[in-house]
């Protein structure tokens, strides 16, 4: 095993060299541990474009121009669209994350936590894109209006921002509803998850992601130099959602 904790980065080295399927595991703050059979797992972190889930099909036609894919994970979105004739540009905190996607042959991949987008020049991006449920990790809305306003300086003029996410809301689960009634408690939006990840021995640090409904992506977008240009549903909880550079 790595001698770090960047688990994620392992559970993605394991599958690239043996393709043995294994569920991702992630433990919450409140102790519920995730690792459900129809989770994450390699078969969906290096899955084809014929098996990507609808709404990501549909979110990723409007990708354009030089592209910043945030989060690449073992680059699934970024190598669709390298091999479509854009200039891709994956990130990720994942050490060997990265070194997957050098591995499978993306051309431009570097460690660079989301914190630090800011150290790309301005008019870097034409697409800023958050697919796989990635709008997660905007973290809460003053990171996010902190990190949007960072985005627009690196981007161009006309650039876009291409996301998806899940509406926290649209559950039933007692242990969620319980965990959304804490959350407001101590001060944190309904949908915003503290998380980390477990591979085998490797336990990753704990890190904030966002769940967010469509009107709180609206409260989020404002005053940042962002407008919403469009939602995308396809089933329910999941969206897509389009953002322009005003």
């Amino acid at each position: 095993m790595p001698k770090t904790a960047d688990a994620y980065g392992a559970e993605l080295w394991d599958y690239y060299k043996t393709k043995e399927d294994k569920r991702e595991i992630v433990e919450r703050d409140d102790k519920f541990i995730d690792g459900r059979r129809d989770g994450y797992g390699g078969d969906v972190y290096f899955s084809e474009y014929k098996d990507w889930a609808p709404i990501e099909k549909k979110a990723i036609k409007y990708v354009r121009g030089r592209v910043l894919d945030v989060g690449c994970g073992a680059g699934r979105h970024a190598l669709y669209l390298q091999k479509m004739g854009l200039q891709v540009t994956g990130i990720d905190t994942s050490p060997l994350a990265i070194k997957v996607c050098k591995l499978r042959g993306l051309r431009k991949a570097r460690v660079l936590s989301f914190d630090h987008i800011d150290k790309f020049k301005e008019d870097s991006f034409d697409t800023i894109i958050f697919l796989g449920n990635n709008f997660g990790l905007f973290g809460g809305i003053q990171k996010a209006k902190k990190q949007l306003r960072k985005l627009h300086r690196i981007t161009s003029r006309d650039a876009r921002i291409v996301a998806t996410t899940t509406d926290p809301y649209k559950t039933h689960n007692p242990i969620h509803l319980r965990y959304q009634r804490l959350n407001r408690r101590r001060g944190r939006m309904p949908g915003q998850l503290r998380i980390r990840i477990r591979h085998g021995d490797i336990i990753g640090p704990w890190f904030d992601y966002l769940l967010a409904s469509k009107d709180e992506v609206k409260k989020i977008v404002a005053g940042t130099g962002w407008k919403i240009k469009t939602f995308i549903e396809h089933k329910k909880p999941r969206f897509a959602v389009l953002i322009d550079k005003q």
